[in-house]
């Protein structure tokens, strides 16, 4: 993958030399550090790093062709992986290419068919195009939301970057943020209302987004969109639709120019994913490499719960002796998870998902010294339906983000005087009644299957959102590019409509994939209970935040108190509930690292509260 950025303004022409130009690049340099360009014209600056993956010694960027009485020059960030079909379309519409990447293929299909080209990519992507002769910027985000693209409408320019760090580097874009971002990071985060950048001067185009800045203005509007009909497939025609598609998103987004592995924790969906990779290395000659990440002492202090019934050791064990991989486990330890937390915020941007965040970053940097890409099982659960709040009729049915239905503990966590201005229930449900009414859904629904259509609105644009951010921010601070197949828009289409009873084969969660896929794996894996992702239990973990958070407590000039209510804070010291934070994960322990992200983000980024 790479990293992106750029400005529009008519007013004062971008000019090469202009020191924060330089400053954007460098801050992009995690994303791309293999291969850097910029383009300059009387009103754009592009910028572009690059972590070459396909055609590694062409496919520079900023990437300019001249067609059709114009010059059109592309910064892309992304993989596109039914690139054949379309390149081979093109040449049968008289197109000549100069390389084998699929930038030169993004490019020129939005040369011949415009805005209409995005419906026929299947891929992860975030780009923009600059048209010399209409002055006139085009950018897209994909259907998944799985690249990500920030922008800024601010001074009258237009800026745009692969991450909130870059646009800072500009003197236009500031650092403020008002009571609508100290609403999103303690009634909402870590996941972000769609579209918000937490930052007062930044936004984030949602997923399937695309837009224009022109010298008329600033155009986004939606090309992606899920739509509901009638499933006529039979069950067993069904499995097989799965069966099919799966396979192939996976055996597509195993083509690279460099060294291929995958993500392996014993659960359902990295185990497929390996199981189908390692028969296509088998072909080549070659074996797969597979990575799972351990805590120390976790068999020591581990206690099985609802969402964590047992680790994942013994089936990663299965796995790898079933699929004959190069097996790396990688064991983390308190100390370093701690400080990977602020290592964590400074890939996000703002604060994150705490130990579920840095321990990402941690297991990237170790999968980067013996692979460039790596596979994961990230969207299954969201499309599949495979979490709790799917199944458990009782969250199912409750109004309210089924992951986050913590907002009156929430509440308390904010200073009081900024409490009274967001008015936090009445934030936190109108921001899921404006999302659950985007779902599209047929007429006479039963009451189940409209809600499941709901459902999955609300994962895919929400909390699906906050783990592609996780994935992408983690993984590329380490150089690291991470592909995720079940986010494939083919398998998303057809399953938004399948019925629940399908889905559900067997009253099991994912029974349906899991039917589909049985065969390739060892059946204690294949009918595994669901786990989340391993967290640690150490108490050494909790006894390290308590001392930082009580070093904060005593430090009245620490940022955090000026939207965090530091009589609640407190209680973090000495009590422990079991009322998560945000989904499964983040119960105290990572509540109290939440904050400490918090107050470190106020501190790197100097966040100043404009109200």
């Amino acid at each position: 993958m790479c990293g992106i950025a750029g400005i529009i303004d008519y007013n004062s022409h971008p000019c090469r030399g202009e020191k924060y130009f330089d400053e954007m690049s460098r801050t992009l340099r995690d994303r791309g550090p293999d291969q850097d360009g910029m383009y300059f014209n009387s009103a754009a600056c592009l910028i572009h790093r690059r972590l070459a993956v396909i055609d590694v010694e062409n496919s520079r960027q900023p990437m300019s062709v001249c067609a059709k009485g114009d010059t059109y020059t592309i910064v892309y960030n992304g993989e596109l992986y039914n690139t054949d079909e379309i390149k081979n379309e093109l040449i049968s519409l008289g197109h000549t290419f100069a390389t084998r990447g699929d930038t030169e293929v993004v490019l020129r299909a939005y040369i011949e068919w415009g805005d209409a080209a995005l419906n026929r990519f299947n891929g992860i992507f975030a780009f923009a195009i600059w048209r010399e002769g209409t002055q006139e910027l085009f950018f897209a985000r994909d259907m998944m939301g799985v690249k990500p693209f920030y922008f800024s409408a601010a001074r009258g320019a237009f800026l745009f970057a692969s991450s909130p760090a870059a646009l800072l580097k500009h003197p236009y874009v500031s650092s403020d943020i008002d009571i609508g971002s100290v609403a999103e990071i303690m009634l909402i985060g870590p996941g972000v209302t769609p579209g918000y950048g937490i930052f007062c001067d930044i936004s984030s185009l949602p997923r399937g987004f695309c837009g224009t800045y022109s010298p008329s203005g600033l155009k986004i509007s939606q090309y992606f969109f899920l739509k509901d009909r009638p499933h006529t497939d039979s069950f067993p025609e069904t499995v097989e639709k799965v069966r099919f598609l799966v396979t192939d998103a996976i055996r597509r987004q195993l083509v690279s120019d460099v060294p291929v592995g995958t993500f392996l924790s014993g659960g359902l969906d990295s185990s497929i994913i390996s199981a189908i990779a390692a028969d296509e290395m088998k072909k080549m000659g070659k074996t797969l490499d597979t990575f799972s990440v351990f805590y120390r002492e976790n068999e020591k202090y581990f206690k099985p719960s609802h969402f964590q019934p047992n680790s994942d050791d013994y089936y990663i064990d299965l796995m790898v002796k079933h699929i004959g991989s190069n097996h790396h486990e990688i064991v983390l330890d308190t100390p370093e998870l701690v400080s990977a937390l602020f290592d964590a915020v400074d890939a996000r941007c703002y604060p994150g998902m705490a130990d579920v965040d840095s321990s990402m970053l941690l297991l990237c940097r170790e999968i980067k010294k013996s692979v460039t890409v790596a596979l994961s099982g990230e969207c299954a659960d969201e499309i599949f339906g495979g979490y709790p709040w799917y199944r458990d009729k009782d969250i199912r049915e409750k109004e309210g983000f089924p992951w986050a239905q913590s907002t009156a503990y929430r509440k308390g966590f904010i200073a009081p005087e900024l409490s009274d201005m967001i008015n936090p229930e009445e934030y936190v449900m109108q921001k899921y009644h404006a999302a659950k009414a985007l779902s599209d859904r047929l007429p006479d629904l039963s009451p189940l299957e409209n809600r499941m259509r709901e459902m999955m609105t609300l994962n895919l644009d929400w909390f699906m959102q906050t783990l592609l951010t996780r994935k992408d921010v983690c993984s590329m601070y380490s150089s690291l590019e991470v592909r995720v197949p079940f986010c494939d828009k083919r398998i998303t289409e057809y399953l938004y409509s399948t019925p629940w009873e399908y889905k559900d084969y067997e009253d099991r969660e994912k029974g349906l994939l899991r039917l589909a896929c049985e065969d390739m794996l060892p059946p204690e894996v294949a009918w595994r209970k669901k786990s989340p992702y391993p967290k640690t239990h150490h108490p050494a973990y909790l006894d390290a935040l308590r001392s930082l958070l009580s070093d904060l407590l005593h430090d009245p000039s620490a940022p955090l108190w000026q939207i965090v209510n530091q009589s609640t804070a407190q209680t973090l010291i000495s009590t422990e509930t079991s009322t998560p934070w945000y989904g499964q994960l983040m119960t105290t322990p990572q509540t109290i690292a939440y904050l400490l992200q918090i107050n470190y983000w106020m501190q790197k980024f100097s966040v100043r509260l404009k109200i």
